[in-house]
């Protein structure tokens, strides 16, 4: 499964959000703007994130959007499931080989595991604090 960048774009809206979450509502220009990103492009992929109750919208000359819940209750999951569809590393029928099969599945629960253990809090606050490997070359 590879994640379009209605995904991965549908997440920096989110995030964006939870950010000025209690703020009042963020325009999706500004979002746009910040991120250098198409303000048409993010007015599709926030109607099906409104439609699922991820999202609010507030009408008016400061309107915008909120989240429909706080950042600790969201979860990257439910984003990526709205925009993606369900997530699957590959198309398998029963007809398949079990193990194969097996395997699809190992790596679907493992991918659906992250996301949904994964909150918009989580993705705001984080810190890179040295965490991947860094290799010391001497010559």
């Amino acid at each position: 499964m590879k994640i379009s960048t209605k995904g991965r774009y549908g997440l920096t809206i989110m995030m964006e959000l939870a950010r000025s979450c209690g703020e009042g509502p963020t325009s999706l220009k500004s979002i746009a703007e910040k991120n250098q990103l198409s303000e048409h492009y993010l007015e599709q992929l926030i109607a099906p994130l409104r439609n699922a109750g991820l999202v609010k919208s507030i009408r008016g000359a400061y309107g915008g959007y909120v989240l429909a819940g706080v950042p600790e209750h969201i979860t990257a999951g439910e984003i990526i499931r709205v925009l993606e569809g369900p997530i699957s590393p590959v198309d398998f029928t029963e007809e398949d080989d079990p193990a194969k099969r097996d395997l699809w599945l190992r790596i679907r629960d493992s991918i659906a595991q992250v996301l949904d253990s994964t909150t918009l809090a989580d993705l705001v606050n984080y810190k890179d604090e040295g965490s991947q490997d860094s290799y010391m070359f001497y010559i």
